[in-house]
């Protein structure tokens, strides 16, 4: 497959932005992912196999990346926590942190594919039609898995 990385840069850079920068909440990193994606799929497009569309094929690249920038910047951050806990409120601080911990322990309750199926729609603001190419499964799939994991995440929200 013949695939022109000019136009696939200038066609799909700000879809790929924007599902990061959906992630992350931060341009900065939104935009450092976007380009380590665009490195990455550079050195990987001889293995494109073209059963997905190309965006999808970027965002998955883009996903793998963020996840393990996340998992790295973890690491970090809870370190430098560690170290300065007294130059910022230490009550907002906790808030915050119980805040978004209460929100990836719902998250992390869902099993796969609930859980990535719903933070691709939601967070990454991708179509049923792209996330189901993202799986290699049917549109109905990903409509049908993304509405149980709304379900689900309603009955934990209530237990």
């Amino acid at each position: 497959m013949k695939l022109d990385f000019e136009e696939i840069y200038q066609r799909f850079f700000k879809d790929v932005y924007l599902f990061v920068l959906a992630m992350s909440k931060d341009p900065n990193i939104a935009e450092e992912i976007t380009q380590e994606t665009f490195f990455k799929a550079l050195k990987e497009i001889k293995h494109f196999r073209g059963n997905c569309s190309v965006k999808s094929w970027l965002c998955q690249i883009a996903k793998n990346l963020y996840i393990s920038y996340t998992r790295k910047k973890k690491s970090v951050h809870s370190d430098l926590l560690e170290e300065m806990p007294g130059e910022s409120d230490v009550e907002s601080i906790c808030i915050q942190k119980d805040e978004a911990l209460s929100i990836y322990k719902l998250l992390h309750c869902l099993d796969d594919p609930y859980k990535e199926v719903f933070t691709l729609r939601v967070l990454g603001d991708l179509s049923f039609k792209e996330i189901a190419e993202i799986f290699d499964k049917q549109e109905n799939w990903a409509r049908v898995t993304y509405h149980r994991a709304r379900l689900k995440i309603r009955e934990l929200i209530q237990t």
